[in-house]
């Protein structure tokens, strides 16, 4: 079921880390034809698509507002009061994100400096499939509201009954975001990517998907969209040792492995004892799961790996980068200090990963596939783009005079010298 290594040799780590296999080529023509359709066709390729792919025949695209408030009544007060608990620390984090540059005089004269602004339309991607993550609305609406976004989009799939999930709706209402699309997959990408007669064009999107919607994030670059990130299936990377409690860890590598059938867990360990522990944890623990099924079979692509050496185990979580690291170990300061890789940090015995993906505060759409070598997770600035700014006076213009000339000749272009000289002739 999982496979073990024992020290292995650093020519290999390469292949370890190699997720499972998602062939996105393969599904790119699909995804080009559903672009194609919705460019042309609109609304009415996404009622098609919707009735094609999600089984279900939509009366209306945008959620009416009568549904956003009545989800209010249909949501349990405990259950409330929990969202609004991870929403009070979620902006909490995210508030402590702003940044107020100072204005530098680079030389006398010479003022430069830089402004935060906000992305001004922004599309919310929240995925349905085998579970509403509602809580994905949190980690992007908030930060999106902070930033002071001028117009927020949410596009999420409909269950067969055409509805969507009222812990969905009411989690949107709560972060003050009423336009609200009951569509998903690519052609939510598609639709947000060109806009259609009800669903606004956006600057940027947000969220995680399948490999569809993954694919289609990627496409939409093509049309002058950007997106967060690259985020495909989800990943945990647990290490431990000796002093580990294997209960915590199996616990830990199940909550990502329910995922779907195409996450990853792997466990970095510094004791063979450790492994053999946990393993025996997850036959146990996994039989209590409503999701069993899905996690076994996810569990087909992991691996545990044992190290005898502190650096190798280091060495290695950094080619793997993974998305969630939990450090689980008696000699955690080493460790923390040798990470240069990761998406989100859990560290000690009591930060399971869960933690993030709901109330600690941090972000949970973070990069995979071992993006996080060049991707960061998103936050605050995920959602703004920086301005620089120059005010230069006339003296501080001749100070800068000759090596703006001498620079502009030597590299043939006249016109910016002549841009210098004309102003003191």
């Amino acid at each position: 079921m999982i496979i073990d290594l024992i020290n292995p040799a650093r020519n290999i780590w390469p292949e370890i880390s190699k997720r499972p296999e998602i062939d996105l080529e393969k599904i790119k023509p699909l995804v080009e034809n559903i672009f194609k359709e919705v460019k042309k066709n609109g609304d009415n390729s996404l009622l098609k698509f919707t009735k094609e792919f999600d089984k279900t025949l939509l009366k209306s695209i945008k959620v009416k507002r009568k549904d956003i408030l009545n989800s209010h009544n249909k949501v349990s007060e405990k259950l409330k009061q929990a969202i609004k608990s991870a929403k009070k620390n979620i902006e909490k984090f995210h508030k402590a994100q702003i940044v107020i540059f100072k204005k530098i005089e680079t030389e006398k004269g010479v003022q430069c400096w830089q402004e935060k602004k906000a992305i001004e339309k922004v599309g919310l991607y929240i995925p349905g499939g085998t579970a509403p993550l509602f809580s994905t609305i949190l980690m992007l609406a908030i930060p999106a509201k902070i930033a002071g976004c001028k117009e927020i989009i949410i596009c999420t799939p409909p269950s067969k009954r055409g509805k969507i999930p009222n812990e969905v709706l009411f989690t949107a209402d709560l972060c003050g975001i009423s336009k609200i699309y009951c569509v998903g997959g690519a052609q939510a990408i598609a639709a947000m990517t060109f806009g259609t007669e009800t669903i606004p064009k956006v600057y940027k999107i947000f969220g995680p998907g399948n490999q569809y919607v993954t694919m289609a994030k990627q496409y939409s670059l093509n049309y002058n969209v950007s997106i967060d990130l690259p985020a495909g299936p989800s990943e945990l990377l647990v290490l431990g040792d000796l002093t580990s409690n294997p209960s915590f860890i199996a616990s830990d590598l199940l909550s990502q492995a329910e995922h779907g059938i195409d996450s990853q867990v792997i466990l970095v360990s510094i004791s063979k004892g450790l492994i053999t522990s946990v393993k025996n944890e997850i036959l146990n623990q996994v039989k209590l799961l409503s999701r069993k099924e899905i996690a076994l079979e996810s569990l087909k692509n992991s691996k545990f790996i044992y190290f005898n050496s502190n650096k190798n185990a280091s060495d290695f979580i950094n080619e793997y980068a993974p998305e969630h690291y939990i450090i689980s170990v008696e000699n955690e300061d080493y460790f923390i200090s040798k990470i240069l890789n990761a998406g989100s940090v859990f560290i000690g015995k009591y930060s399971p990963e869960s933690a993030g993906d709901y109330a600690s505060g941090t972000n949970h759409t973070l990069p995979t596939n071992g993006y996080s070598k060049q991707y960061s997770g998103v936050n605050l600035d995920s959602f703004t783009k920086t301005i620089t700014f120059q005010k230069i006076t006339k003296t501080g213009l001749s100070n800068l005079s000759e090596t703006i000339q001498l620079m502009a000749q030597a590299e043939n272009l006249d016109g910016h010298m002549n841009t210098v000289s004309v102003r003191f002739k």
